[in-house]
């Protein structure tokens, strides 16, 4: 029987691609979104052209999300108020969340001048 004097890598390797692979599938899942909201439908919805919008959530308890960092409502004002005028603002608000937890966050976008704001729906199919 002949010895084999190096050791044999391609099963290795292949199992480090299958493992890149699930890797690469479960990052894609794991970045849209990480705070479940129930998204309002909409006849009129378009995708966004923004690259790098910021986002604030409002989850069916009403409770406020920076880029998936809650925000207490208190602080709130004094977050958005590190923001630059010209930053894009994505909003996710629950369906079934309180309808004054929005108005809420309108007033403090308003009274900051923050102006270039998106809402996400679902499109109606």
């Amino acid at each position: 029987m002949k010895r084999f004097d190096q050791i044999n890598v391609i099963p290795f390797i292949d199992v480090m691609l299958v493992l890149l692979a699930i890797i690469l599938t479960t990052a894609t899942f794991v970045a849209q979104g990480t705070i479940p909201v129930n998204l309002p439908v909409s006849q009129s919805a378009t995708k966004s052209q923004n690259q790098n919008p910021v986002e604030i959530t409002i989850d069916e308890q009403g409770i406020y999300f920076i880029n998936s960092e809650p925000v207490h409502s208190d602080l709130l004002g004094y977050r958005l108020s590190q923001l630059s005028l010209d930053t894009t603002l994505l909003l996710r608000v629950d369906a079934k969340s309180d309808f004054g937890s929005f108005v809420f966050l309108a007033e403090k976008l308003k009274a900051l001048g923050l102006k270039k704001v998106s809402i996400l729906t679902r499109k109606q199919k």
